[in-house]
């Protein structure tokens, strides 16, 4: 390089930057946002013990933010400390970050906020004399005394005043509050011991009363309408506790979608949970949509690490495979309750019961060896009344209520709560696909060899359809071989039911993987598992004997998730009483 190559004068010089610069850089890691100023305030007082948080907000934030509580305060050294970087009461060594249980442990959030506004904090240990504290764009702090009560109350005003890139950069005021009021309503799903309440511009937006249900907590945010809409968990793992409420299948995708996580009561982003609670929903709603989730997860503090992200938004776990599998079973077994089942008009479903479609329970003339191969479908059943109930086990009876097929298409029966509908096509695909799944996993598929094979003539594509998907479809029992250009020869086809067409579900299964598809597509086991079990399984229109419709209830009683068709849509409908007597105007 010459003396006089332009990049050598250009060649910058390393230096230390003055502590307001320094400070100003770091306030960037913590105050992105008037939300995010909110945020960190909201956790200190919730961490100073607060029942009662106020939260007043002036042009979005943008103009003034004010946040009280009746937290234990500070006295005047320790308020002078808490405008000092690093300053904090939650932890004292390194060791204390394992598993720390308290939200503002870094000791940034108000010295960052003091070097970008202007800060007053006033704050009292008990009712009478109270400090205040002033720190403006960084400036040295100026305290006084004040006459207050218990508890603290911060102001931050003129936020980035003295930054005028990062105020450039600030949204308009109605942008700012809408951000404002989405981390106060994730803090107070959080923290639904403590009443919350929050203004904007002078007028009220919320006041939460203290509660401890989720679903309470959730109707004053969202609406009644929508609290109804999801369906309770609550399970443990091992050392993992999962909770919360998820929506219901037959309504996702119908509004918009929030979703809500914590661990050990820190709500935080993390995807592969989100994924985890997601794959639960397989085979009950359709592709493409995704649902509702409002999760808590516990678990020991130290199983995972929540000093990884600036804003503390994120955690690692010691074992996420543990974790995510933990969330999937949660809410796989929510959605396989009655409560999950869709509901027509407003209706709070009741608490989750342990077998899906009531008080189900059998004797042993009734009783499959595997909750995953019920009894065969349509074979012939005693009547319900000439079933012997052993007197030492009352809990052994199986009581299936009075059932009527409405339209060919439906089987009804009433409840002290609800009438209520299942779909038979839908109910008797979902027993199908959990019964060939069963079988497809275990190798014990029932299936048939047939004395005069079927001979079938494919087109090319439904010719190459079976020969690429050849190896699924002798799982599944059909056994079949090439018998010259696209003719099929049958051996032997599966045996779910003595219903079954065998020739028709094959032929219509072939259709449904080659259409307007390339022929050849590839498809899972699931795929094809649930695509046979559409095509095998009874159809609206077909008139069932009161003994099949038992037959049906029982083993729909049995799958694992009752309520949903392996297609997204419901197999059973409850329709309150209060919603029929509203109809006929009697309410």
């Amino acid at each position: 390089m010459s003396a006089a190559d332009p990049r050598a004068a250009a060649r910058p010089e390393i230096a230390v930057l003055p502590s307001d610069v320094a400070d100003r850089i770091a306030a960037g890691e913590v105050v992105e946002r008037p939300a995010s100023v909110v945020k960190e305030l909201v956790e200190n007082a919730l961490d100073a013990g607060a029942t009662s948080i106020d939260i007043e907000i002036r042009d979005g934030g943008r103009t003034a933010i004010r946040v009280s509580d009746d937290g234990h305060g500070m006295d005047a050294s320790n308020a002078a400390r808490a405008v000092l970087r690093h300053a904090t009461s939650k932890i004292r060594d390194a060791e204390d970050l394992v598993g720390v249980a308290s939200f503002g442990f870094r000791g940034e959030a108000l010295p960052a906020i003091g070097s970008v506004a202007i800060l007053t904090i006033e704050t009292a240990t008990a009712d009478g004399d109270g400090v205040r504290v002033t720190v403006e764009g960084g400036a040295p702090p100026v305290t006084g005394h004040v006459a207050r009560r218990r508890g603290t109350t911060v102001m931050v005003e003129r936020l980035f005043f003295n930054t005028p890139a990062r105020q450039k950069f600030m949204r308009g005021a109605r942008a700012e509050w809408r951000a404002v009021s989405e981390v106060v309503a994730t803090m107070a799903l959080v923290r639904r011991d403590v009443r919350i309440a929050l203004s904007h511009d002078g007028k009220a937006h919320w006041t939460l009363p203290a509660s401890g249900d989720l679903r309470a907590r959730v109707a004053p945010l969202w609406g009644r309408d929508v609290a109804d809409r999801f369906v309770t968990v609550e399970d443990v793992t091992g050392t993992v506790r999962v909770s919360g409420i998820v929506e219901r299948p037959s309504d996702v995708g119908t509004a918009a979608r929030r979703v809500f996580l914590t661990v050990n009561g820190r709500a935080i982003r993390d995807p592969g949970l989100v994924r985890a609670a997601e794959a639960a929903y397989r085979t009950t709603i359709p592709s493409g949509v995704r649902p509702s989730l409002l999760l808590e997860v516990e678990l020991p503090g130290r199983e995972l690490d929540v000093n990884v992200h600036p804003a503390k938004a994120e955690v690692r776990f010691a074992d996420r495979w543990t974790v995510e599998r933990a969330v999937e079973r949660a809410v796989r077994r929510a959605l396989g309750t009655e409560d999950a089942a869709a509901v027509m008009g407003a209706f709070a479903p009741a608490p989750a019961t342990a077998l899906p479609l009531g008080t189900i329970t059998e004797p042993d003339a009734l009783r499959s060896p595997s909750p995953m191969a019920p009894v065969p479908l349509f074979d012939a059943l005693p009547p319900s009344e000439a079933v012997p109930v052993p007197a030492a086990r009352p809990e052994d009876e199986f009581v299936v209520p009075p059932l009527v097929q409405l339209h060919r298409t439906y089987l009804a029966f009433e409840r002290e709560d609800a009438l209520v509908l299942i779909d038979q096509h839908s109910a008797h695909e979902r027993v199908l696909y959990e019964r060939f799944l069963h079988g497809f996993e275990g190798g014990a598929t029932t299936a048939q060899r047939l004395l005069f094979p079927l001979t079938l003539h494919l087109s090319a594509a439904e010719a190459e359809a079976f020969e690429v998907h050849r190896a699924l479809f002798a799982r599944l029992g059909y056994e079949g071989e090439g018998f010259g250009g696209t003719s099929l020869l049958v051996h032997g086809v599966p045996n779910p039911h003595p219903r079954f067409d065998a020739e028709r579900c094959l032929r219509e299964t072939l259709a449904a993987f080659t259409g307007d598809r390339e022929a050849g597509t590839i498809a899972t086991h699931e795929r094809l598992i649930a695509t046979v079990a559409c095509k095998a399984a009874v159809k609206a229109g077909d008139l069932l004997a009161p003994d099949e419709m038992r037959a049906l209830y029982i083993a729909l009683a049995r799958t694992t998730l009752p309520a949903h068709d392996v297609h997204g849509r419901a197999t059973i409908l409850q329709v309150p009483w209060d919603e029929v007597d509203r109809r006929f105007g009697r309410r």
